[in-house]
């Protein structure tokens, strides 16, 4: 990534869920090897479509940690030079079949149609890249917090959802414990 100049323009100041606000039926499956193979197949899809565009991209979230159960969605981060440039990397993504779902201040989510592959887009040093990358990281390495974070998930799958950012607003508490234990185990 080259270091970022001044955005081009302001960022968007409010929150857009492109469709609104969708029932899910919030499942976890057993860690599938197929996860990460799938994110290969993606992030190779993103790079062919952003091939103009000096981007950076990974696989986090739950998928992206062997032993973890997870819903059978492929998260993965793409990092650009300026979130607010949507005409670099949002035409060429959606060309390459991916819908957009969220737009919101330093934060644009692109999906697959069958939803079962999440596209974060950040700009460069947005600090929420850095705690994905933690987090899965230390997941990774963890198993205690692993479990933790396992049977969180596990418990909150017995409520009902209407949404599934309400599910996800839901682990913050325990995402946030194990990121501090994290930064405290990798001395940051």
């Amino acid at each position: 990534m080259s270091s970022s100049s001044a955005p081009r323009r302001p960022d968007v100041t409010t929150v857009e869920i492109i469709g609104g606000p969708e029932a899910v039926r919030v499942e976890l499956h057993e860690h599938d090897a197929r996860w990460a193979a799938a994110y290969l197949e993606h992030r190779a899809r993103i790079l062919a479509a952003l091939a103009d565009v000096d981007v950076a991209v990974e696989h986090i979230g739950s998928t992206a940690v062997p032993g973890l159960a997870a819903k059978p969605i492929v998260d993965v981060v793409v990092v650009v030079d300026d979130i607010t440039a949507e005409e670099d990397y949002l035409a060429p993504l959606l060309a390459a079949g991916y819908q957009l779902r969220v737009r919101e201040p330093g934060h644009r989510l692109v999906r697959t149609p069958a939803r079962d592959v999440h596209v974060h887009v950040y700009g460069e040093g947005d600090p929420a890249v850095a705690d994905y990358l933690l987090l899965r990281d230390h997941l990774r390495s963890d198993p205690g917090d692993r479990d933790l974070y396992e049977s969180t998930k596990r418990a909150l799958l017995r409520r009902r959802w209407d949404d599934m950012n309400d599910y996800a607003d839901a682990k913050t508490d325990v995402v946030l414990a194990i990121r501090e234990r994290a930064r405290r185990a990798h001395g940051g």
